[in-house]
């Protein structure tokens, strides 16, 4: 297994890694294609200039997993004081045929690793129900995160 940083050339996996995660937890495919083309924009200039980052697990030159990674400019709070920025998870995905051999757990700590280095002392982000048990493993813990959707028609929260 070898690992390596994402680039531009992997923007139509990590689509499509997004894509299929959302399929996973029971997406409509309408909202899956009008999301996956607004995403593959809003993804190309970040993989472009550095804002998006992560990982890639390659085996036998097949990308076989992946992590997506950004900083959130964020004012500093009780749980990161002295620091403006909080680390975001997104896009983890392992293909099928590989699951249940520690991957998606090895890129969890590769990212933590790597917020570590760039200085970031926290970071947040939003699990599927099928990555709620992994995260949980790895001492993540559920936050009082509320949401709501905003001017969006209901059937887009399919």
């Amino acid at each position: 297994m070898n690992v390596r940083e994402l680039c531009e050339a992997d923007l139509d996996l990590i689509c499509r890694h997004r894509e299929e995660m959302f399929r996973e937890a029971g997406r409509s495919e309408e909202v899956l294609r009008t999301m996956t083309e607004h995403f593959r924009h809003w993804l190309a200039p970040r993989l472009r200039d550095g804002r998006y980052f992560g990982f890639m697990l390659m085996e036998d030159g097949k990308a076989v997993a992946g992590i997506g990674l950004m900083e959130l400019d964020w004012p500093p709070h009780p749980l990161h004081p002295e620091t403006d920025k909080r680390g975001y998870v997104l896009n983890v995905y392992v293909e099928p045929t590989s699951r249940k051999r520690g991957l998606a757990r090895e890129l969890m700590r590769m990212a933590e690793a790597e917020f570590a280095k760039r200085g970031v002392e926290y970071a947040i982000l939003h699990a599927t129900e099928q990555g709620r048990g992994l995260y949980s493993g790895l001492d993540w813990g559920t936050t009082t995160e509320m949401a709501k959707s905003i001017g969006l028609v209901q059937k887009n929260q399919n």
